[in-house]
């Protein structure tokens, strides 16, 4: 059976070489076997990822549901998606997209997990990009919680080691795709993050929490004839759920790097390192966080995520990641 596979998962597959372009010819019938082994009717492909397979579906009772299929060629793949699997276990639906069943045994390459079916995401809802954020602000609030002695989880401190040496190394492998001196204050700032780590504060943290992984889970409250009055838009009554969390036990900070590091359009339209520290100061406000901390976290996430666009995927949206780091040296 055909399957129709989003571009930038497959561009994604076949960077990874053999391994990548194996798990391309096996997923038609790996989603078949998925299928038969949860009673599922599958139905059309999601857009929007990268790094799986993702296609709505319906049980044998016909509840609507998602069935997505990790591309995970190596090690390291295969250990993100059964972190991703446990953080849906321990949000147990809160802020997140609850975990119906997952299986990350049985063909290590392409491990499968099955989610409820929420709505649309804030693109798609054709939100602005203020209430984007603010949506997504709300719904870490809803989503972090305390996760003393959570071993499975990557603390904020290695992520920010790890990362460290993955500027590093990518930079040089890509010929140097932006100055040297954007790639000296992300590094130093991996290190001022990885000292400020404090165990005894951290929270589960979702670690890719931008607008195409929030997703409308309830509609929006009927308004009343007195709400619209005050011209309440009808969209802060709904409430959003995550999908995709990577799982970390960081400082809030670090989940709100994300936001920071997105919608680059109206940054580079403007004053970039005006308008980058008014949506810290945003951010920080909406959370009760430091925006320092933010704007730190920031830099590291948008010069690593400009590199890894511009190191598997097609088009300009890495070199914008890195230009807008660059204007903020």
């Amino acid at each position: 059976m055909s399957r129709d596979v989003p571009d930038l998962v497959r561009q994604r597959a076949e960077s990874a070489g053999p391994a990548g372009l194996a798990w391309l010819d096996a997923l038609p019938g790996v989603v078949d076997d998925v299928a038969t082994a949860w009673g599922l009717t599958i139905g059309r492909t999601l857009q929007g990822g990268t790094a799986a397979f993702v296609a709505e579906a319906v049980d044998q009772n016909e509840t609507p549901c998602v069935v997505k299929i990790g591309l995970a060629v190596d090690r390291d793949d295969a250990a993100t998606f059964a972190r991703s699997v446990g953080v849906h276990r321990y949000a147990a639906g809160h802020g997140c997209a609850t975990l119906l069943e997952a299986d990350v045994d049985t063909r290590p390459t392409a491990p499968a997990m099955l989610l409820e079916r929420l709505g649309p995401n804030l693109d798609e809802l054709g939100l602005g990009t203020d209430e984007i954020l603010a949506t997504i602000a709300a719904t870490l609030r809803d989503f972090w919680r305390p996760v003393r002695n959570q071993s499975w989880l990557l603390d904020g401190k290695a992520k920010a080691e790890w990362l460290s040496a993955f500027i590093e190394s990518t930079w040089e492998e890509l010929d140097q795709p932006c100055d040297r001196a954007v790639i000296d204050r992300a590094v130093a700032l991996c290190a001022k993050r990885a000292a400020a780590f404090d165990p005894r504060a951290a929270v589960l943290v979702h670690g890719d929490a931008h607008g195409w992984n929030t997703l409308l889970a309830s509609p929006p409250d009927v308004m009343t004839s007195e709400d619209s009055t005050h011209n309440h838009s009808t969209h802060t009554h709904a409430t959003h759920k995550f999908v995709d969390p990577e799982g970390l036990a960081s400082e809030p900070a670090h989940d709100l790097a994300v936001p920071m590091r997105e919608y680059n359009t109206p940054l580079l339209a403007g004053d970039t390192p005006v308008l980058l520290r008014e949506r810290a100061e945003s951010l920080g406000r909406a959370c009760d966080v430091d925006p320092d901390a933010i704007w730190e976290w920031g830099y590291i996430e948008r010069v690593s995520t400009g590199l890894v666009n511009v190191a598997d995927f097609d088009g300009d949206e890495g070199r914008e990641f890195l230009d807008v780091a660059e204007r903020c040296l």
